[in-house]
């Protein structure tokens, strides 16, 4: 676990001492040799479950795919953001990069705690440095009102959590994940229990988010400058779906029945957001929406508590993740020429932009699910499981899945295909960093299709 939190601490030093020539080249060797060490975890050798290097931080075959997704973020995401934060003051931009290494520490922190209470606050501390993201360097004045629906969505959302994780330790005398799986599980079997059991929930849910929570995510993404969106697409999302996973293995007291209502919110989610994305105008608000009908899927495989169930959840989110980063990077690239985003404005661009339609093809196929790719094998397991728990969901995830198939075949033939407007001729040419960036995300989806049991390793 140090062999990965030190150096990232070491990030700051680094960030703050460097020339300013050297800036951006030094911190994303840095912040990729870490991405390297981090990809050790993967190879899983212990018996037990557990690997620890001290009482409270240890790590998992549930954890380990996330905190390597962390991990491998970091360096992309200051590579995306080179272009549009190099004119300001230099030590703006030192405060910018170090904020985004905050931020993978607080996640390295949250993914690896094995105390509950810690998790909690490291869940909530990735709050500071996302929010100041959106509202210091987000493009239009909007970014006040959405940084405020993102506070106060997650916070309310994470007070009832904080009353239950506080009466649990008073019930049992600890919140050590590794003693409270084996411990016997509570009943519930008053309105009290039952409320303390929503109150465990909500916070993930509204932090994934389950429809009818959502509506900070498309304000919080349309907003944000493009590293604030990759890393809220592919992780600050994924800890509302590890926390339930966490929660419901360790405490064991899921009662299926209150599970119901939030697994028909999750399904109903997935259509009605996929709907809205078939008549969104602007290019980062769908591609927002498209996240919040995947997390739907994932909400859903969770709360089944299958083994199936997990295991497709964890394939879909570390997918999903890759995928919409990198459906993020390219919508960034696309307004960083046009400067906009509204998709009719943005049309025609496969003739300026051969290879760019390639990775725009390649994104949306991933994200449509395409065989072979994790995203399928995430979506198939979590499908069938709930065709196992009641044949009537096939209706609604077979029709989630057109759905997502139409949206995002609508998005690339509205920016790619066409003629090319008369306002966007003599653009800037892709960079090479713009064509590592793409090829860095889209290469470990490839990878895992070689082999998934990295993702689904827990469960044998």
């Amino acid at each position: 676990m140090l062999k990965v939190l030190i150096p990232t601490i070491m990030l700051f030093p680094t960030i703050w001492l460097t020339p300013a020539k050297l800036l951006w080249t030094t911190t994303t060797m840095h912040s990729s040799l870490i991405a390297l060490v981090s990809l050790t975890w993967l190879k899983w050798a212990s018996e037990t479950g557990w690997a620890t290097s001290n009482t409270y931080m240890a790590t998992d075959p549930l954890s380990t795919p996330f905190l390597t997704l962390t991990c491998w973020l970091l360096p992309l995401m200051i590579l995306a953001s080179q272009n549009h934060i190099n004119p300001e003051p230099i030590n703006r931009q030192r405060l910018y990069i170090s904020l985004l290494a905050s931020l993978q520490t607080f996640l390295i922190m949250a993914f690896g705690a094995t105390e509950i209470i810690m998790f909690y606050i490291m869940f909530e501390a990735t709050l500071i440095p996302t929010l100041v993201i959106i509202t210091r360097w987000g493009n239009q004045a909007e970014r006040l009102n959405a940084g405020i629906y993102f506070l106060f969505y997650t916070l309310a959302g994470s007070l009832p959590l904080l009353i239950a994780l506080l009466l649990l330790q008073q019930t049992t005398g600890t919140l050590s994940m590794l003693i409270l799986q084996y411990t016997q599980p509570i009943a519930l079997d008053s309105w009290g229990h039952k409320i303390w059991w929503a109150g465990c929930l909500i916070a993930f849910l509204v932090k994934m988010p389950l429809y009818g929570v959502h509506l900070w995510l498309p304000k919080a993404h349309v907003e944000a400058p493009v590293a604030g969106s990759m890393v809220l697409a592919a992780i600050l999302l994924k800890l509302g779906g590890y926390g339930m996973m966490r929660m419901m293995i360790v405490l064991d007291a899921f009662n299926k029945e209150l599970t119901y209502p939030f697994i028909i919110l999750a399904l109903w989610g997935i259509i009605m957001t996929g709907s809205i994305c078939l008549r969104q105008t602007d290019l980062k608000s769908l591609i927002a929406y498209s996240s919040v009908s995947h997390m739907g899927l994932v909400a859903g495989g969770i709360m089944i508590q299958t083994t199936w169930g997990f295991s497709g959840a964890i394939a879909l989110m570390i997918a999903h993740g890759l995928t919409s980063s990198m459906l993020f990077c390219l919508a960034n690239t696309t307004y960083e020429r046009v400067h906009s985003r509204t998709m009719i404005l943005v049309r025609g661009l496969q003739m300026i932009f051969p290879l760019a339609a390639m990775w725009w093809f390649i994104a949306n196929l991933a994200n449509l699910a395409l065989p072979p790719l994790p995203n399928l094998v995430g979506e198939l397991t979590i499908i069938t499981t709930m065709f196992n728990w009641s044949p009537w969901t096939i209706a609604l995830t077979g029709m989630g899945t057109l759905i997502t198939a139409s949206y995002s075949l609508y998005m690339f033939l509205m920016t790619q295909r066409g003629q090319a407007p008369n306002h966007i001729k003599n653009l800037p040419p892709y960079h090479t960093r713009e064509h590592l960036l793409m090829a860095l995300h889209l290469t470990p989806i490839i990878l895992l299709v070689a082999k998934p049991e990295l993702l689904l390793g827990w469960c044998y």
